[in-house]
């Protein structure tokens, strides 16, 4: 039984407001907001000056298990993603191998139950491969299909490159189907021509050239044609240029939407500016692009176009990064600082602490439809981060807690730091020390049909 742990006096940002109270915590959930006094065999915790959110959600990860664990796995990342005030992930199809069938998806939850420190779900994988048996079976059981990342096993695997698969998909499945979306047929064509211009060797700074505006902007435009057609639950996974943001829309709350989106944190912090200092290091697909386009997606999250804020943390191994532009893999690990970097930018006054906490925390639990969380509200889980706005620090390698022990921000100071992450009640970091005898637990979600009856 988890230990009742008392609050006192933080500053609780939750569902649009900031104020000062105190929370009871026993029994995995939030028991009381309030006035509250505390009694005997209580841990007192002292929030004074410290802000309370909810737990941060992050609803695009690879944390590489099973197959891949040399770069990282579930307890590796998870750590790392509690220390960052994540309590909740949603881990994408592409480990090996690929999690194309139920027995499959089964296996990871079995893996998650014994490793992992949050709360975890898990997208099965589609493509063209198991799309028919996909089809065949509930998917309203899912809290979702994705096709990301599955395009590294082989060419071909991208819905977006394929409208005959995705529209079987999009007519048949009762679950969201997230996408990667670029036209492979563009990116190829690119890399053909630099290839020949340059070899092996093209310089990074090309690779938002390369994997272009272009490619990503027609692959989404069509996807969603397709989806509204069959009145399908598209989300559009990690959005990268302003030219698409006008593509969504924000005149409907998030529960009625049926096509959605996100930005991945590096896409709002670095551009293609720093392609020059950090090269391969932050070669991501879809490529990081202009500073214009990162100011456009900062926009669409502040006028509800973007819907969730997530990280794609995708580590690889430093030898797997440092290599010549066509075999560096694509991908970096940023879950231990997305909300660091997020309250760098409500330290320059470009965004609020609420619609950070709604981008993070609310609309995940919304979009996903998760059952008591992403909220500060009596009766829910108690997943928290109590975090210290003034307090300075900097990225450094004997403070990485990924696996793959490297990051794109080694050297930035950022000015707040999380201080304790409770997961289901349980004080599992607290101010460096882990606390690890009670593991996470897999999310539970409401199916599509029965939170959102959009009738067809």
């Amino acid at each position: 039984m988890n230990q009742s742990i008392l609050i006192k006096n933080s500053t609780i940002v939750n569902e649009g407001k900031s104020f000062v109270a105190d929370v009871l915590l026993s029994d995995g959930l939030i028991q009381q907001i309030g006035k509250i006094d505390s009694a005997p065999n209580q841990k007192v915790i002292d929030g004074t000056g410290k802000h309370l959110f909810p737990g941060i959600i992050d609803g695009q990860v690879h944390f590489r298990d099973p197959g891949l664990t040399h770069k990282g796995d579930l307890y590796t990342e998870s750590k790392a993603a509690v220390a960052g005030g994540v309590t909740s992930f949603i881990d994408m199809p592409n480990t090996v191998p690929n999690v194309l069938t139920v027995e499959r998806l089964e296996e990871k939850y079995e893996i998650a139950s014994k490793k992992s420190l949050a709360n975890y779900a898990f997208f099965l994988g589609v493509n063209g491969d198991n799309i028919d048996d996909v089809i065949k079976t509930d998917t309203s059981q899912f809290i979702g299909v994705s096709d990301d990342g599955l395009y590294f096993t082989k060419k071909g695997n991208l819905l977006a490159d394929n409208p005959e698969t995705m529209e079987k998909l999009f007519a048949n499945c009762k679950s969201i189907i997230a996408i990667h979306s670029e036209k492979e047929e563009i990116v190829e064509a690119n890399e053909t021509a630099f290839r020949e211009k340059y070899g092996d060797n093209v310089p990074v700074k090309f690779h938002p050239i390369i994997r272009s505006t272009q490619a990503c902007y027609e692959a989404t435009k069509r996807a969603i044609n397709l989806a509204k057609k069959h009145n399908a639950r598209l989300h559009i996974l990690h959005l990268t240029t302003e030219a698409e943001t006008p593509l969504f829309q924000n005149d409907v709350p998030l529960q009625e939407k049926r096509i959605t989106t996100e930005v991945s944190v590096h896409h709002l912090w670095f551009s293609d500016k720093d392609y020059e200092r950090l090269g391969v290091l932050i070669k991501w697909n879809p490529a990081i692009k202009t500073e214009q386009d990162k100011q456009g997606l900062l926009k669409a999250v502040l006028d509800d176009r973007i819907d969730i804020i997530t990280t794609d943390h995708a580590p690889h191994a430093l030898e797997e990064k440092q290599r010549p532009y066509f075999q560096s893999m694509s991908g970096a690990p940023m879950v231990q600082h997305s909300l660091n970097c997020m309250l760098e930018f409500y330290k320059q006054g470009l965004i609020s602490l609420e619609k950070i906490v709604e981008k993070m925390c609310h609309n995940p639990a919304i979009l996903y439809r998760m059952k008591g969380r992403g909220f500060i509200r009596e009766g829910y889980f108690a997943d928290l981060t109590l975090v210290d706005l003034n307090s300075q620090w900097t990225v450094t390698k004997d403070n990485i807690l990924y696996k793959c022990a490297w990051s794109p921000l080694e050297g930035t100071s950022f000015q707040t730091k999380v201080k304790q992450t409770f997961v289901n009640g349980n004080l599992v970091y607290d101010n460096g020390a882990f606390f690890e005898h009670e593991k996470g637990k897999a999310i539970a979600f409401d199916k599509l049909n029965e939170q959102n009856p959009v009738a067809k």
